[in-house]
């Protein structure tokens, strides 16, 4: 089995690296692509995690993108140079404009907190807990751990909905030409949390390919068995490569698992097969 869509701590997860190769290593996953979100600090210790055993890990990141008037797209790299200087120099300018934006995020949660007369939440204890890049899922189990809320849907309903800050997003085109100079191929992420107008979608996917687009997430963490026969068979007629992810996060609400699309459907192996052919095919020019 393969997965190619994964977060870690280094942006909303909640397990390490290393204790996500662990994860997938127990499942049988034979390649994996840690693809936080606008973060590629997690992949080195992956590879160190995975070292001497038989777990291909993937050089992958998940880029916020923005298309028309459709906003956070979330367009995967795969197979890229981590050290190229642009792409790590647009992801370092997000991952400061991050860290401001969820500092911003809890200062606001706590003007409501104050308030409600409720204990103030700390940041700094956020970002020790989180063990890397804060992320509202980490917020939100700051404020599930101080007995504010039950559990993540109420912590985002009550607060991080009201409290939200704007994010960053890439267009579409500079995020897809971003991995290409990295030497990586651009993959569009879970294509049903996009919209559920399928004329929407198919405009979007054939505008994505004019861009330059390598290939389509059929298995995902929101298809059915039925959604990713029927994503397979749009990839294919625009020739674009088949990959899978099951967008793995850990929070313990979740029914995701490493290795299957929306917890039950194994991902093939033939998933990270098509992504090796297609970086073999760009390096040869």
């Amino acid at each position: 089995m393969a997965d190619l869509h994964v977060h870690t701590t280094y942006s909303d997860g909640l397990f390490s690296p290393e204790e996500v190769v662990a994860k997938a290593r127990h499942n049988g996953v034979h390649a994996l692509a840690i693809c936080d979100h606008d973060n590629i600090d997690g992949i080195e210790p992956a590879i160190g995690a995975a070292r001497g055993s038989d777990l291909e890990i993937v050089a992958g990141v998940e880029l916020s993108s923005q298309w028309q008037d459709l906003r956070d797209i979330h367009i995967l790299g795969y197979g890229f140079d981590p050290h190229a200087p642009e792409l790590f120099g647009e992801l370092a300018d997000f991952r400061d404009f991050r860290a401001r934006r969820n500092e911003m995020i809890v200062q606001r949660v706590n003007e409501v907190l104050a308030a409600e007369g409720r204990t103030l939440l700390d940041f700094r204890q956020i970002r020790r807990s989180a063990g890397g890049t804060v992320g509202r899922p980490h917020i939100a189990r700051a404020l599930i751990e101080a007995g504010h809320v039950r559990d993540n849907d109420e912590a985002f309903n009550r607060y991080l909905v009201r409290c939200n800050v704007e994010k960053r997003f890439f267009p579409a085109d500079q995020a897809i030409s971003l991995i290409h100079r990295a030497g990586g191929v651009a993959v569009l992420a879970h294509p049903p949390l996009i919209t559920d107008d399928s004329r929407v979608l198919l405009h979007l996917l054939d505008a994505f390919v004019g861009l330059g687009l390598d290939g389509i997430e059929a298995y995902n963490n929101a298809g059915s068995l039925d959604e990713v026969a029927e994503l397979t068979a749009l990839g294919r007629q625009r020739k674009l490569i088949v990959t899978g992810g099951s967008d793995f996060h850990g929070f313990p609400d979740s029914a995701a698992r490493i290795g299957w699309a929306r917890g039950e459907i194994p991902i093939p192996l033939s998933c990270w097969l098509e992504v090796r052919d297609s970086l073999a095919q760009r390096a040869a020019g």
